[in-house]
């Protein structure tokens, strides 16, 4: 019965974020409430409501809304970072905090290839090109750079990491990883990487930086002006961690001034930037809205996900991908 079904605060409904399916998933298992609409009414709805899906960091959970949900059970996360999470403090109120790891990898990866590739061979340029009202004849066509056999530096190599270094194999590419621990033999030798302890070697060889890290405190700014320069001047910098791990102020000086070639990005800080970013108006800047992890496959995988493991929470079973505090 639909009144036997708990209750989840969500931020949106379909018209405005979440698409049909996805709601449709959700409810097979939980009765939803918007954020707009629990506002109207917190002391009616915030008592009956068990769990809290967080999409692209949204709703943001503060103090002041967990305080207004006294039968909150689980604060269950779409993908796989939660440095918008203060789990610690969730954990100290009683509540559980989840992810969906591993679900996202595939269409990450992809998206950290397709940035690389747009990059390095100028597609967006062309399609400009192409489509101006104003070209009659192409005099000069864009020239890019040389994306197979080239080298290219994964910093991360978690799981989403060794996606992208599997891409890069099938591009002939020269593989190099930095990460806080080295992988297997296995790991290694199963998509031809080599190990640079120091993350400077990897910097200075590379003709793709590929920044795959979660954001934690340590790697907030990790790259930044120092980083920047040892990189070659036909460098590409590439990002789909988060926009945190780079000084973007760095980012925009290294571009102005041909320290690097170029940067493709698929995270920025804040998102989106501020209409007169300076990185918004830069030739050598390819920027996308957050789109990693969007496909069709790979959004209905990651809510699938998010509401297994909401119910298991709420009925007070094993969870399977609870996340502690570090």
């Amino acid at each position: 019965m639909e009144d036997d079904k708990p209750w989840a605060l969500l931020a949106e409904m379909s018209d405005r974020g979440n698409s049909e399916a996805d709601l449709d998933i959700m409810h097979q298992h939980f009765q939803t409430i918007c954020y707009e609409d629990f506002l109207q009414n917190q002391l009616l709805h915030g008592p009956k409501i068990e769990a809290v899906f967080v999409m692209n960091t949204r709703p943001v959970v503060e103090p002041s809304l967990l305080s207004s949900l006294p039968s909150l059970k689980v604060v269950a996360n779409a993908g796989v970072g939660i440095d918008h999470l203060d789990v610690a403090y969730i954990n100290s109120i009683g509540v559980k905090v989840t992810n969906t790891p591993g679900v996202v990898s595939n269409a990450t990866a992809d998206m950290a290839l397709g940035l690389l590739l747009a990059s390095a061979r100028m597609i967006v340029e062309g399609h400009q090109i192409a489509v101006d009202p104003e070209t009659t004849h192409i005099p000069r066509k864009p020239i890019g750079v040389e994306v197979s056999g080239s080298t290219m530096g994964i910093i991360g190599m978690g799981h989403i990491g060794h996606k992208i270094a599997q891409r890069g194999k099938g591009f002939d590419m020269k593989i190099l990883y930095h990460n806080r621990s080295r992988r297997s033999v296995e790991d290694e030798q199963a998509v031809g990487a080599t190990y640079c302890k120091n993350m400077d070697d990897l910097l200075r060889e590379s003709d793709f930086v590929v920044l795959a890290v979660n954001l934690t405190p340590e790697s907030r700014g990790l790259i930044s002006h120092r980083e920047l320069s040892l990189m070659k001047p036909t460098a590409t910098l590439v990002n789909i961690s988060r926009g945190l791990v780079v000084d973007q102020d760095a980012l925009v000086k290294a571009l102005q001034t041909g320290t690097i070639r170029a940067a493709a990005l698929d995270v920025t800080h804040p998102e989106p930037l501020p209409r007169d970013h300076p990185l918004l108006s830069l030739p050598n800047a390819l920027i996308t809205p957050h789109i990693g992890f969007n496909t069709y496959t790979t959004r209905r995988k990651m809510v699938q996900m998010m509401v297994e493991n909401a119910l298991a929470a709420v009925k007070g079973q094993t969870i399977p991908n609870e996340v502690k505090p570090p």
